[in-house]
């Protein structure tokens, strides 16, 4: 029999979401979450838990599911369509037996817009896609090339990677980052994100992340069944995580181990951090001994180019993100590393054991072309510089007109995000019905063919109208071939974007025009 607490929750607390999990509405609805289940649950989440686990309560009706999020708690309901299930006269399979830890969650949000939009326009619709956070641009040739060359390389390499790339990655963090490491210290991985995930299951202890945050931080932490800590920036700070709060955390519980991702120029805000502030949460990080991994993915898209690693204050406690996704355009590729402190030797070689058990080594062909991204040079320095300049020209750009239109913006310092916060434009949207950032984002694609993303889906508060937008929609390769003619000190103006960034800037116009109807 299920506990009384279990018998409240399922009495008040439980509000059914009628979604076919296939849909692609289903992650916005799984973004939804019921304010009086975030008190309930810290006085009964373990009844709650065995309450949802026991499938006979609801056997014929609808399967619940337990979707933990830091910072509160969601229940969702998802209806399963008996029509569907039994209308085959093939004999049933085995029953649905799901890890707690997975049942109910949905696809990655990015993944799921980015699924839906290509549906959609299959089906004929006008759909502008500032939801995946896809680099627009090429990889560039000459890396293209050498994976041409060692097309035919069909070896297993190491499971921790081609000794000539950890080679070429150490000495690339050397030069740019002015840290003592090797290709001893340097792990390769398909994706940064799959190195990430082996972090988390291999290192015991609590995950600290600062929000707003990349969509996969925490999921990734409850598959494994860790506990998270999020920590909230605003906007009047930056989106940024202070040492103050990072120091108030930690004191509560000192002896702690704790992993804290710090994630700069960041994804979702474009946001970075000044040198002072990393040195002063480097400062709280050796205070506590934290392990802190720096996510810097991101760093060679800083728009002036003067990406700056918190190694250099925290050399002993950092593990450096980084791979060729962003900077590189090559995220189908999926080749990420990792660079360690020798101090975090013994973490390098359990990571390594587990892929070993996995996914055993990185393509080989991915790995010989990614020594030339990695070496770098003339043509990648002036293919960084020009995929900057037109990222700041464009991002200034777009923020201008959201702030313009009454959506406050910060400007980004580098990557390809925006944070647009509707909030002071929350007593027309309200007229509209629409209370939630998951509201705002479908209305919007659903009105103008825009699609960006809830803030809910990056830590934001569901009822607070904040969205993510990924400045992405343009022909990268075109946009380059027309900058490269063009002195550095030409000024990309709006008539430059129009004309090379269409998509963006009429869906920006778009935006900005809907956002405003029903204003005084």
């Amino acid at each position: 029999m299920p506990t009384a607490g279990a018998r409240r929750l399922k009495k008040h607390y439980v509000r059914p979401v009628w979604a076919i999990s296939s849909s692609p509405e289903a992650s916005l609805y799984h973004s939804t979450v019921l304010e009086k289940c975030e008190k309930f649950f810290r006085k009964d989440l373990i009844a709650t838990e065995k309450f949802l686990s026991n499938t006979e309560n609801f056997r014929d009706a609808a399967q619940f599911t337990l979707t933990a999020i830091p910072s509160r708690q969601t229940i969702s309901c998802l209806h399963h369509d008996s029509t569907t299930m039994n209308s085959s006269s093939a004999p049933d399979g085995p029953e649905v037996h799901v890890n707690l830890n997975v049942r109910g969650m949905p696809r990655s949000a990015t993944v799921a817009i980015n699924e839906r939009c290509n549906e959609l326009l299959a089906s004929g619709r006008e759909i502008f896609k500032l939801g995946l956070g896809q680099s627009p641009f090429p990889v560039p040739d000459f890396v293209v090339d050498e994976l041409k060359v060692n097309a035919h390389q069909k070896d297993y390499l190491p499971v921790s990677g081609l000794l000539a790339l950890r080679d070429s990655v150490a000495s690339y963090h050397q030069n740019r980052d002015g840290i003592p490491v090797s290709a001893e210290d340097v792990l390769i991985g398909p994706g940064s994100k799959e190195l990430m995930f082996l972090l988390q299951l291999v290192y015991y202890g609590e995950v600290v992340i600062p929000t707003p945050a990349w969509v996969s931080y925490a999921p990734q932490a409850r598959i494994i069944g860790r506990h998270v800590k999020m920590l909230r920036s605003h906007r009047a700070g930056k989106w940024q995580l202070t040492p103050e709060l990072l120091d108030q955390h930690c004191a509560k519980d000192p002896g702690k181990p704790r992993v804290i991702i710090l994630n700069y120029p960041c994804n979702p805000t474009g946001r970075t951090y000044t040198n002072e502030s990393l040195r002063d949460i480097a400062d709280i990080a050796r205070k506590y001994k934290l392990i802190l991994l720096s996510d810097e993915i991101y760093g060679e898209t800083h728009h002036l180019g003067e990406h700056v690693s918190i190694s250099r204050w925290y050399p002993e406690g950092t593990i450096i993100s980084s791979g060729l996704s962003k900077w590189c355009g090559a995220g189908g590729w999926r080749l990420g590393t990792f660079t360690f402190p020798k101090q975090l030797r013994w973490l390098l070689e359990s990571m390594a054991s587990v892929a070993s058990e996995t996914y055993t080594s990185t393509s080989a062909p991915i790995q010989y072309a990614a020594v030339t991204a990695f070496n770098g040079g003339g043509d990648m320095d002036n293919y960084l510089r020009q995929c900057r300049r037109v990222l700041s020209a464009l991002g200034q750009w777009v923020a201008s007109q959201l702030n313009a239109s009454g959506i406050e913006t910060l400007a980004p310092e580098g990557g390809f995000y925006l944070l647009p916060d509707f909030t002071a434009l929350a007593p027309q949207m309200r007229a509209r019905n629409i209370n939630t950032s998951a509201q705002l984002c479908e209305r919007l694609l659903e009105d103008t063919g825009v699609a960006i993303l809830p803030g809910a889906d990056f830590g934001c508060e569901p009822d607070e109208l904040i969205a993510r937008l990924a400045y992405v929609d343009f022909d990268g390769a075109g946009i380059l071939k027309a900058v490269e003619g063009l002195p550095d000190t030409t000024t990309l103006d709006e008539a430059f974007l129009d004309m090379h960034c269409p998509n963006v800037t009429t869906a920006t116009r778009r935006l900005c025009s809907w956002a405003q109807q029903g204003a005084a």
